[in-house]
Protein backbone atom coordinates (compact mmCIF):
# COMPACT_ATOMS: atom_id res chain seq x y z
CA UNK A 1 0.00 0.00 0.00
CA UNK A 2 1.58 3.33 -0.84
CA UNK A 3 1.38 6.39 1.90
CA UNK A 4 -1.51 7.88 -0.49
CA UNK A 5 -3.56 4.36 0.83
CA UNK A 6 -4.00 3.15 -3.17
CA UNK A 7 -3.16 -0.28 -3.51
CA UNK A 8 -0.18 -1.96 -5.39
CA UNK A 9 -0.60 -4.28 -7.32
CA UNK A 10 2.87 -4.93 -9.14
CA UNK A 11 6.43 -3.48 -8.02
CA UNK A 12 9.78 -3.84 -9.36
CA UNK A 13 12.12 -2.54 -12.11
CA UNK A 14 11.17 -2.02 -15.35
CA UNK A 15 13.54 0.06 -18.21
CA UNK A 16 12.16 3.14 -19.82
CA UNK A 17 14.26 4.73 -23.00
CA UNK A 18 14.58 7.45 -22.64
CA UNK A 19 13.68 10.90 -24.90
CA UNK A 20 16.80 11.74 -25.40
CA UNK A 21 18.99 11.64 -28.82
CA UNK A 22 21.12 8.74 -27.47
CA UNK A 23 17.54 7.25 -26.57
CA UNK A 24 19.32 4.79 -23.11
CA UNK A 25 17.33 2.21 -21.67
CA UNK A 26 17.25 4.06 -17.84
CA UNK A 27 15.98 1.77 -14.99
CA UNK A 28 12.65 3.37 -12.76
CA UNK A 29 11.01 1.47 -9.98
CA UNK A 30 7.75 1.47 -11.25
CA UNK A 31 4.34 0.94 -9.17
CA UNK A 32 1.31 -0.32 -10.76
CA UNK A 33 -1.80 0.59 -8.87
CA UNK A 34 -5.61 0.37 -10.01
CA UNK A 35 -5.22 4.28 -11.44
CA UNK A 36 -1.77 3.77 -13.58
CA UNK A 37 2.02 3.06 -13.77
CA UNK A 38 4.33 5.22 -11.32
CA UNK A 39 7.64 5.63 -12.65
CA UNK A 40 10.09 6.75 -10.22
CA UNK A 41 14.22 7.44 -10.14
CA UNK A 42 16.73 5.36 -10.19
CA UNK A 43 17.75 6.54 -6.31
CA UNK A 44 14.27 6.20 -5.26
CA UNK A 45 14.15 2.62 -5.83
CA UNK A 46 16.40 1.81 -3.07
CA UNK A 47 13.42 2.88 -0.45
CA UNK A 48 10.28 1.26 -2.24
CA UNK A 49 7.67 1.46 0.13
CA UNK A 50 8.02 5.43 1.09
CA UNK A 51 6.32 7.45 -1.85
CA UNK A 52 4.99 10.64 -1.31
CA UNK A 53 5.32 13.17 -3.50
CA UNK A 54 5.91 15.70 -2.12
CA UNK A 55 5.51 19.29 -3.60
CA UNK A 56 9.17 20.28 -3.06
CA UNK A 57 10.21 17.53 -5.70
CA UNK A 58 8.50 18.54 -8.88
CA UNK A 59 8.88 16.02 -11.67
CA UNK A 60 10.84 13.77 -9.60
CA UNK A 61 7.29 10.98 -9.62
CA UNK A 62 5.78 10.59 -13.08
CA UNK A 63 2.70 9.16 -13.69
CA UNK A 64 0.52 7.56 -16.18
CA UNK A 65 -2.70 7.32 -15.82
CA UNK A 66 -5.35 4.95 -17.06
CA UNK A 67 -7.62 7.86 -17.66
CA UNK A 68 -4.73 9.12 -20.52
CA UNK A 69 -3.36 5.72 -22.06
CA UNK A 70 -4.40 4.46 -25.08
CA UNK A 71 -2.85 1.15 -25.39
CA UNK A 72 0.12 -1.03 -24.83
CA UNK A 73 1.81 -2.66 -28.02
CA UNK A 74 4.40 -3.57 -29.89
CA UNK A 75 5.05 -6.75 -27.89
CA UNK A 76 8.25 -8.21 -28.94
CA UNK A 77 10.52 -10.87 -27.10
CA UNK A 78 14.05 -10.67 -27.92
CA UNK A 79 16.99 -12.05 -26.42
CA UNK A 80 16.17 -12.01 -22.59
CA UNK A 81 13.71 -9.13 -22.67
CA UNK A 82 10.10 -8.29 -23.95
CA UNK A 83 9.97 -4.69 -25.46
CA UNK A 84 6.46 -2.83 -25.29
CA UNK A 85 5.16 0.40 -26.35
CA UNK A 86 2.82 2.16 -23.65
CA UNK A 87 0.37 4.63 -26.32
CA UNK A 88 -1.23 7.74 -24.62
CA UNK A 89 -3.96 9.51 -25.75
CA UNK A 90 -2.16 12.44 -27.11
CA UNK A 91 -0.07 10.17 -29.04
CA UNK A 92 3.07 10.66 -27.11
CA UNK A 93 4.59 6.40 -27.15
CA UNK A 94 7.13 5.61 -24.30
CA UNK A 95 8.87 2.15 -24.66
CA UNK A 96 9.63 -0.11 -21.68
CA UNK A 97 11.75 -3.52 -21.35
CA UNK A 98 11.83 -6.15 -18.91
CA UNK A 99 12.56 -9.43 -18.24
CA UNK A 100 10.88 -11.92 -20.36
CA UNK A 101 9.56 -13.64 -17.17
CA UNK A 102 8.14 -10.64 -14.78
CA UNK A 103 4.74 -10.12 -17.51
CA UNK A 104 5.15 -6.32 -17.15
CA UNK A 105 3.53 -6.03 -20.24
CA UNK A 106 0.19 -8.59 -19.74
CA UNK A 107 -0.25 -6.74 -15.87
CA UNK A 108 -0.42 -2.82 -17.26
CA UNK A 109 -2.83 -4.58 -20.09
CA UNK A 110 -4.67 -6.29 -18.07
CA UNK A 111 -4.96 -3.41 -15.48
CA UNK A 112 -5.78 -1.00 -18.02
CA UNK A 113 -8.75 -2.83 -19.17
CA UNK A 114 -10.17 -3.48 -16.20
CA UNK A 115 -10.09 0.43 -14.81
CA UNK A 116 -11.46 1.26 -19.28
CA UNK A 117 -14.30 -1.05 -17.64
CA UNK A 118 -15.05 0.30 -14.65
CA UNK A 119 -14.81 4.15 -16.17
CA UNK A 120 -17.44 2.37 -18.62
CA UNK A 121 -19.85 0.99 -16.16
CA UNK A 122 -19.80 4.30 -14.61
CA UNK A 123 -20.52 6.10 -17.00
CA UNK A 124 -23.37 4.14 -18.35
CA UNK A 125 -24.98 4.12 -14.59
CA UNK A 126 -24.66 7.62 -14.25
CA UNK A 127 -26.57 8.32 -17.79
CA UNK A 128 -29.01 6.17 -16.09
CA UNK A 129 -29.39 8.21 -13.20
CA UNK A 130 -29.74 11.31 -14.99
CA UNK A 131 -31.78 10.35 -17.80
CA UNK A 132 -34.46 8.56 -15.17
CA UNK A 133 -34.30 11.45 -13.07
CA UNK A 134 -35.26 13.60 -16.61
CA UNK A 135 -37.61 11.60 -17.98
CA UNK A 136 -39.34 9.56 -15.70
CA UNK A 137 -43.09 10.09 -15.16
CA UNK A 138 -45.86 9.53 -12.69
CA UNK A 139 -47.25 6.57 -14.38
CA UNK A 140 -44.21 4.45 -14.67
CA UNK A 141 -42.46 5.23 -17.99
CA UNK A 142 -39.16 6.58 -19.65
CA UNK A 143 -39.70 8.55 -22.82
CA UNK A 144 -42.90 6.83 -22.90
CA UNK A 145 -42.03 3.33 -22.99
CA UNK A 146 -42.67 1.51 -19.43
CA UNK A 147 -39.47 0.61 -18.07
CA UNK A 148 -40.75 -3.60 -18.15
CA UNK A 149 -40.46 -3.16 -21.82
CA UNK A 150 -36.91 -2.15 -21.79
CA UNK A 151 -34.39 -4.76 -21.98
CA UNK A 152 -31.51 -2.57 -21.09
CA UNK A 153 -32.69 -1.20 -17.95
CA UNK A 154 -31.51 -3.14 -15.31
Amino acid sequence: MLDSGVKVLKEGLLEKRSDGLLQLWKKKHCVLTEEGLLLHPPKQHDHPHHYHHSAGEPGKLKALHFSNMKTVDCVERKGKYIYFTVVMSEGKEIDFRCPQDEGWNAEITLTMVQYKNRQAILAVKSTRRSTSAENWTPDGRINGALVSDNPFLF
